[in-house]
């Protein structure tokens, strides 16, 4: 927290101390439907800030980072399905899983120097072959989908995630705080320092002694297995899975725009990013709707749109230039 603090002036230490207010007590003014989508901003804060770390800090670009939430939730649900295994002991086997998928990923990559492009299309290849096989895995029921079933007399046991849309919500905000609060002290951390030197220039990091596989084989690990938390969070938050949604390329796409709108490498990019598309989500379907514009993809054109408009205005990102514009940045002497 000292780093995270530190890196602020009065004014943005005031400010994000408003905001973990507002959204400390959101739930107290806020309709079924606003905590459901406020639940949702957090679950990508959290997601996105996971795969921050990997691209943003250690600058190894994943694609494929929907595998790590597809099994986190896959054997996080299936634990709890087939053999009543609660999602708080689950949830070790599931980072456990992701996170061994995460270290093959990253010693192919890094041991044989597939790098840039041709490491993203590894991650891409890893998430469809898991797809391919969860289409054909009948104990996780297969393309059909595997369901945690709606048990009238386990609501409101939260040590089995059987809670409210308002257990749901704080445990959301729990997590995306937790991933703040973590990337801020790696940022800071003698690891963070060996990533961001890797990312600038891995030739000259491994020259300066840093041992560049053991480093980034790290940042996989860390980022795989928080992703593998969400997807812990997001099993027993929507009750069912279906290989072809979950392990999607364009599940991944949708976990990492966060971040790059935000700001990559920075700790509250994720956030700002998170705030910005998924409510921009929700006001283009009803905008659509309200207009009867109902062509297939109307949506993804306006969303495309506005996502090129940001993009081109905020080339960096919308935190760093929001940072400086309202003074929030403690300035370096």
């Amino acid at each position: 927290m000292i780093s995270l603090w530190g890196d602020m002036n009065r004014r943005g230490q005031v400010v994000v101390a408003l905001a973990l207010l507002l959204l400390l007590v959101a739930p107290l003014g806020a309709t079924r439907y606003v905590l459901s989508v406020l639940t949702l901003i957090l679950y990508f804060v959290y997601v996105g800030q996971a795969w921050n770390l990997m691209m943003g800090y250690a600058g190894q670009l994943s694609l494929g980072h929907a595998l790590y939430v597809g099994l986190g939730g896959y054997v996080s649900a299936a634990l709890w399905v087939h053999f009543g295994i609660g999602p708080w002991l689950g949830v070790f086997p599931a980072v456990a899983v992701a996170a061994a998928f995460g270290a093959a990923i990253g010693w192919l990559g890094f041991r044989f120097g597939i790098e840039g492009v041709y490491f993203a299309l590894l991650t891409i290849a890893f998430a469809e072959f898991t797809r391919i096989g969860f289409d054909h895995i009948g104990f996780v029921g297969g393309a059909g989908g595997l369901f945690i079933p709606y048990e009238e007399q386990r609501l409101g046991q939260w040590w089995n995630l059987r809670g409210s849309q308002l257990f749901f919500y704080y445990l959301a905000f729990a997590l995306a705080a937790a991933a703040v609060l973590l990337t801020a002290l790696l940022a800071r951390s003698r690891l963070g320092y060996q990533w961001i030197a890797i990312r600038e220039d891995e030739t000259a990091a491994r020259a300066l002694g840093i041992d560049v596989f053991r480093a980034k084989l790290k940042a996989v690990l860390i980022s795989s297995s928080m992703t593998a938390i969400g997807g812990v969070f997001y099993a027993f938050y929507y009750n069912s899975l279906f290989p072809a949604q979950l392990f999607d390329m364009g599940r991944s796409i949708e976990l990492i725009l966060g971040p790059i709108v935000g700001g990559t490498g920075t700790v509250f990019g994720p956030v700002v990013g998170a705030f910005i598309l998924t409510p921009l989500g929700e006001i283009l379907i009803s905008v659509t709707e309200h207009l009867g514009i109902n062509a297939p993809g109307a949506k993804a054109v306006f969303f495309g749109l506005t996502l090129m408009t940001i993009i081109y205005l905020v080339p960096t990102g919308v935190w760093p230039w929001l940072s400086r514009k309202l003074g929030l940045a403690r300035r370096r002497p």
